[in-house]
């Protein structure tokens, strides 16, 4: 537990750079920045499964607590270079939806999937996300100022899931693995409410 906690720890010092690099910069990197920052807050489902993904790091334990949330924070990224490019990727709000579903699942059903799996899982899901951000990134911002934004707020969620799950971890094997897993059903269940538009 110990470990999970320094783990934890160095992911949000690390996640602070960005923000520190860009404290005294021009105003249109700052307005890039706080855009880009504000954009996977200001959505309910960017919320859900960025925080979903620290939960099932942490619920994977091991070398996933740090590498499903890299890889995720990668592969958006990539995502948010295709649609800042203007490049088309098809089903995005589709993909954003079933992404908190899946997500939600997975913790709820205490999936122990392969890292290699868990890595590949979120960092698909992870593209849609990052394209549905790059691509309402304001005209007048920096690029890569609201890119660093958008990660470093998914950073961010990524920590609070970390830390909500060892938060819950804390009443014990059974009541913890209980908690999260409800968690995991609450979050599924809204992604249903999201790609029906229910939500």
């Amino acid at each position: 537990m110990r470990h999970t906690a320094r783990t934890a720890l160095a992911v949000a010092a690390f996640s602070v750079l960005p923000q520190l690099a860009f404290a005294h910069t021009g105003v249109g990197a700052t307005h890039g920045f706080d855009a880009g920052f504000a954009h996977p807050m200001g959505g309910l489902d960017h919320l859900l499964a960025m925080v979903t993904v620290g939960i099932f790091a942490y619920q994977l334990g091991g070398r996933a607590i740090w590498a499903v949330p890299v890889t995720f924070i990668a592969l958006m990224a990539v995502g948010g270079a295709l649609g800042i490019s203007g490049i088309d990727v098809p089903f995005v709000e589709l993909g954003i939806g079933l992404s908190v579903v899946v997500l939600g699942a997975a913790v709820a059903l205490g999936v122990k999937a392969p890292l290699a799996m868990a890595m590949g899982l979120v960092g698909f899901f992870a593209i849609f996300h990052g394209y549905a951000h790059g691509a309402e990134m304001p005209e007048d911002a920096s690029g890569l100022a609201y890119g660093v934004g958008f990660m470093f707020a998914t950073a961010l969620l990524h920590v609070a899931g970390l830390g909500l799950g060892m938060a819950i971890g804390r009443f014990g094997e059974t009541h913890g693995t209980r908690y999260v897993r409800g968690a995991g059903a609450a979050v599924a269940l809204a992604g249903i409410g999201l790609v029906t538009g229910i939500l």
